[in-house]
């Protein structure tokens, strides 16, 4: 199970920390989810989501201010005693010392934002299944082509740190080489990266390890991007038979998403890096909604009911 650090959510997010003495080191939040507990803090427990981490709007907090003490320290006790990983207070609300104090004694800490309930709330959920959605490490490379994520793909030494370079030297952006380490962010999108020790560099055969970012500068790399089309090189093979319509999308599986792909055989004289823009140009055409290879087949269908008719 992914787990993100309590510390790194309040430091991603700018939350302000009302606690400083609970101590959050070993703090780890583990759902994406997260939970407005107004039911639980009239008493209802049924379905208490306990492992989200916990919002109080304008409406819990309006709620317990309208409590005597007695009471809303012995519901916001209730609720505290529950194991919860963390409370945020948002629209810059800030509890009373009994709350805060309850807080300490239990050991969970509470934060504050100045962001509405509702605009906070899509943020952090935003934020958390970005950090906590299933990944898997794959070898390829990734490349941000005219806004389009291609992640090439292929045997070691066919090519593909070759063509990402020949891309990055025409004004396109590297995200990662070698290893591409995939996120399943929603049931549609999925998002490249690159683990943090080879971020900005590719592997050379015969030259070695280079800089991409210090050799091209900041604008030839990238550190995320949706992966939309995958290319597959792999060694021409005369008996073969390849596309070469494209009527028909072939498809590759990462963590349950289809990504469109396409295999490229590799011969010598192809300039890699020309095939790989035209297909990202062209798979951005057909998100448009114009595909050529339909639109040549209906002018050769045209043209042969026109040959009917005119016999």
């Amino acid at each position: 199970m992914k787990a993100i650090e309590l510390t790194k959510l309040v430091e991603e997010l700018d939350l302000r920390n009302l606690t400083p003495e609970v101590d959050m080191s070993e703090l780890v939040i583990t759902t994406p989810e997260i939970n407005r507990p107004a039911l639980q803090l009239t008493g209802y427990y049924e379905h208490f989501a306990n492992e989200r981490v916990q919002i109080i709007g304008y409406v819990e907090f309006s709620y317990l201010q309208h409590l005597d003490e007695e009471e809303r320290v012995r519901a916001f006790e209730d609720f505290l005693g529950r194991d919860i990983p963390c409370v945020i207070f948002t629209t810059s609300m800030i509890p009373g010392p009994e709350i805060l104090d309850l807080c300490n004694k239990y050991q969970v800490p509470a934060f504050v934002v100045d962001k509405s309930t509702s605009f906070f709330m899509s943020e952090i959920i935003r934020w958390l299944n970005v950090q906590l959605a299933p990944m898997v490490s794959i070898h390829g490379v990734l490349v941000d082509v005219f806004g389009e994520g291609v992640l090439i793909m292929g045997e070691s030494g066919i090519g593909k740190s070759e063509a990402a370079l020949e891309l990055i030297k025409r004004g396109h952006r590297l995200v990662s080489d070698d290893v591409v380490e995939i996120s399943r962010v929603s049931d549609v999108t999925l998002v490249g990266t690159a683990p943090d020790i080879t971020r900005h560099f590719i592997e050379l055969r015969g030259i070695g390890i280079i800089d991409v970012k210090t050799l091209f500068g900041v604008e030839s790399v990238k550190n995320t991007q949706s992966i939309d089309l995958v290319i597959k090189l792999e060694e021409w093979n005369k008996d073969k038979e390849y596309d070469r319509l494209g009527l028909e999308e072939e498809y590759i599986e990462f963590l349950g998403n289809k990504v469109v792909c396409h295999s490229l055989p590799i011969r010598p004289g192809r300039n890699l890096a020309i095939i790989v823009e035209t297909a990202a140009v062209n798979h951005r055409q057909k998100k448009m909604g114009y595909n050529a290879a339909q639109e040549l087949y209906k002018r050769v269908q045209a043209n042969l009911i026109k040959k009917r008719e005119d016999r």
